[in-house]
Parts: C-alpha cells; sequence; structure tokens
C-alpha cells in the first residue's frame, strides 16, 4: 500500500508510472542492473532502459560503473529539488516564449479588429460581461475614455472599488467632474473610510445614502455599466451590462441625480 502511495505522489509531481515504481525500487537498495530493476518494479524488459535515461535526465537516477553497467537511486531530497527546479525553469522560460509571442499576435490582430468593429450590428452598443477580470478591464477603458464627468453608484460586491482604483486620481487631476455615491455602512470599514477621505480630498465628491438600488457608473452621460448580483447563486458574482445609448445613459443620470441630491456629504 505504501508502495502504491508514493508511486501516485511521485506521478502527481511528474514522474510516469514505470519512472516511480523504478525509483522506488533502487532507493531501497545500493544498486541494480537494469534488469533486476524491470523484474522487481514490473516494467517490460524492452522499456527499461528507456525508462533509466528518462530518470537519468531528470536527476532521479545515476549510472554506477563496475564490470556491468548498474544504476542507483540520487538522494530523494536531491533528486526532488532538482527535479522542480528543472521544472520551475522550463515553466518560466515557456511563459517567456508565450508572453512574447502573444504580443506579436496582439499588434497583428489589432487593427483586424479595429476594422472588424467599424461596421456595427444591431445591439453593439450593448455587451454582457460576466468574469470580473473582463468587468475591471471594462470599467478602467471607460474612466481613460471620459473627459468631462463620471458619476457612480459604489457598494459592494465590487469588481473594482472606485475608491482603490489608482486611475482615479489622474481623472482629478485632469479636471473631471467625479462624483461617487457610497452606501452609508462603508463607513464600518476604517480602511474604506480613510480611502474616501483621501479621495474627498483629493477633489472627488462623496455622499453617502442608506441603501442604493444597484451598482452603477456614467462616463461623459455617453457610455455606462451598470452591474447586476447573480440573484441564484450562494456565492457574490457579478454580471455587468456595458452600454454606449445616450439615452440610457441620461435616464441613468437622473437617478443618480435624485439619489445624490439625497446624499449626505462625507463629514471630513
Amino acid at each position: 500500500m505504501r508502495f502504491e502511495l508514493q508511486t501516485r505522489r511521485l506521478q502527481q509531481i511528474g514522474l510516469n508510472a514505470y519512472e516511480s515504481r523504478a525509483y522506488l525500487v533502487l532507493i531501497g537498495h545500493p544498486r541494480f542492473k537494469a534488469l533486476e530493476v524491470a523484474g522487481r518494479a514490473r516494467i517490460p524488459r524492452q522499456k527499461i532502459y528507456e525508462v533509466l535515461e528518462s530518470l537519468i535526465e531528470k536527476g532521479f537516477v545515476q549510472v554506477v560503473q563496475g564490470k556491468a553497467k548498474e544504476y542507483s537511486a540520487v538522494e530523494p531530497k536531491m533528486a526532488l529539488e532538482g527535479y522542480l527546479f528543472q521544472k520551475k525553469t522550463m515553466f518560466e522560460r515557456e511563459w517567456q516564449d508565450r508572453h512574447s509571442l502573444a504580443h506579436q499576435v496582439e499588434a497583428d490582430l489589432t487593427d483586424v479588429f479595429a476594422d472588424g468593429t467599424q461596421v456595427r450590428g444591431t445591439l453593439d452598443y450593448l455587451r454582457i460581461v460576466a468574469d470580473l477580470g473582463q468587468i475591471g478591464e471594462e470599467y478602467r477603458r471607460l474612466l481613460l475614455q471620459s473627459r468631462d464627468e463620471y458619476l457612480e453608484f459604489a457598494r459592494p460586491p465590487y469588481a473594482v472599488d472606485p475608491a482603490g482604483e489608482p486611475l482615479l486620481p489622474d481623472l482629478l487631476r485632469r479636471g473631471i467632474d467625479c462624483r461617487l455615491l457610497y452606501d452609508r455602512h462603508v463607513l464600518d470599514d476604517e480602511e474604506e473610510s480613510s480611502r474616501l477621505q483621501r479621495l474627498n480630498h483629493e477633489g472627488a465628491q462623496v455622499r453617502l445614502v442608506r441603501e442604493l438600488p444597484l451598482k452603477l457608473a456614467l462616463f461623459d452621460n455617453q457610455r455606462g455599466m451598470i452591474s447586476l448580483d447573480d440573484p441564484v447563486v450562494s456565492h457574490p458574482q457579478l454580471t455587468a451590462l456595458v452600454f454606449e445609448h445616450r439615452s440610457l445613459c441620461v435616464a441613468m443620470s437622473r437617478l443618480f441625480e435624485d439619489f445624490w441630491n439625497r446624499g449626505d456629504p462625507l463629514e471630513t
């Protein structure tokens, strides 16, 4: 049972079944000939040399030269640390290669994407985004496009908390009107309250209301995002509706102004 357990563990680390069994056979003895390993590890004789060469390459086995060629196990700590270092180096090199390739593909496809999006479909002014990372990217894209005004109903759970968004101070420096309306219970979080005080000091207008009806962000009265909590799942999950529609923005702006006028300024 212990032999099988260790075999599975070695396979989870990265050895195959034959390699795992061969190493475990060798680890309990000073040295073995190849065919002795094959018999004890239940490995086909025609496969054993291939298995042992692979273990040598991975750093688990070494050759003992004598009258006949024999094999011995490398000390487990040294073998495992060396193997994991090899894998880490290989993964990092592969990541770098894929990262470079992704940049090349991005450059090649950006122009194609731009050409393709010039032709608008009947519902291209609406997009549904369910991935939290993509919601964050859409939010930052809309922030960067802002020229005059940014309004938000902000309440958890957040895809992006505007109080901690690094792009927001830049909007304030550019003189863009930034008004944020929060649920009053945000003051229960000391860290969040401190961030809001800092934003208020930098020029954002912050008000508090007892309860907000939804999560909403509006940009220049032209574009916006409505984030909705999923009412079905038990854990917090967001779906965002991203829109570029002036009439919808105007209607949402009136909703914002109604709640804004009923809000209380953040006390400094």
